[in-house]
């Protein structure tokens, strides 16, 4: 912005300190910068013949404004103040009303759930020895909910809580799971899952991430467990496809209680059945031996043409007849 006001004086003073011999009229012009104060243009003089950027006053019409102990540039620079104080406007900025601090946040907390309601809760349904909520806690709980223990529903709170283990909510993962689902009380948890079982029936990819994790909270992380029992996997194929049960389903159930020599499931073969499901349809027509399924799906499939051709012959053999 060109010489600062404070910068000019002391240059002024200078050449006035430095030449105490110099006669005053030979003083004949002070260069004042346009570019500081513009708007004061009244007290100068235009210089028509020069293209630079200064504008200048004589030495005697500022003379003849001194008082006997002011210098010219102290004059100058005092009329200047003056100018600027009387006709620079206030910044429009300053007339506007200020924003009240709650405008500012609003809807922010609309989604904001309340850390001591949920500290609150689960302390209502833990365990008094221990600082988890087990099978008690969980039953008081899903009696609050209007729930059944074996209820859908009751898998999906525990998908949505990461529920490490059955029959066990750590506070850790109560906490944090409520805070995922933005609610801290009861009507809201039943609400949110309300609202989850329903898009776990259009949204296939989150239903798959909770068949996933049905496996994993059927195991028994207290002893290392890696293979879900062949009971419990029953319970949990069952629970899992409530609300969309594939056809073939009935009948991989009843052979896997029909054979009691299988005792567990691996991860794999739980994760595959899904896929079995989707690829073979109702029939097992589609089957394919071939691929490389788990060898429970190829001893289900020969299980379950043995049954359809002895089927076959039985009907041929009363017909006959």
């Amino acid at each position: 912005m060109g010489h600062c006001l404070s910068c000019f004086k002391n240059q002024a003073n200078a050449d006035v300190t430095t030449s105490p011999h110099r006669k005053k009229d030979e003083m004949t012009e002070i260069a004042v910068p346009v570019s500081v104060y513009p708007q004061q243009q009244p007290l100068l003089h235009d210089n028509q013949n020069s293209n630079s950027n200064f504008r200048t006053t004589s030495t005697s019409q500022i003379s003849s404004s001194l008082s006997s102990d002011q210098s010219p540039v102290e004059l100058l620079s005092t009329q200047k103040t003056n100018i600027v104080t009387e006709r620079l406007p206030k910044p429009f900025y300053q007339k506007l009303p200020s924003i009240p601090r709650t405008m500012s946040s609003l809807g922010a907390n609309d989604s904001r759930v309340s850390e001591s309601k949920i500290n609150q809760l689960f302390d209502q349904y833990k365990d008094s020895l221990e600082e988890a909520i087990l099978a008690e806690g969980i039953e008081n709980l899903c009696n609050d909910l209007q729930l059944n223990p074996d209820d859908f529903k009751v898998l999906v709170l525990a998908w949505k809580l990461n529920a490490s283990q059955m029959c066990r909510f750590t506070k850790s993962e109560f906490i944090q799971g409520l805070r995922n689902m933005k609610t801290d009380s009861i009507k809201g948890i039943h609400s949110k899952l309300n609202e989850i079982t329903s898009e776990l029936k259009r949204d296939t990819e989150h239903f798959k991430d909770l068949y996933r994790f049905t496996f994993k909270f059927g195991l028994d992380v207290s002893t290392g467990q890696r293979i879900l029992p062949t009971d419990i996997a029953i319970v949990l194929w069952r629970l899992v496809f409530t609300n969309n049960d594939p056809p073939i389903l009935d009948r991989w159930l009843l052979y896997l209680e029909k054979n009691p020599h299988i005792r567990g499931i691996p991860k794999d073969t739980w994760y595959m059945f899904l896929n079995f499901c989707e690829f073979i349809g109702d029939d097992l027509s589609s089957y394919d031996d071939t691929e490389a399924w788990p060898s429970l799906f190829d001893d289900f499939v020969e299980y379950e043409n043995d049954q359809m051709n002895q089927n076959v012959k039985k009907n041929d053999i009363s017909t006959q007849d």
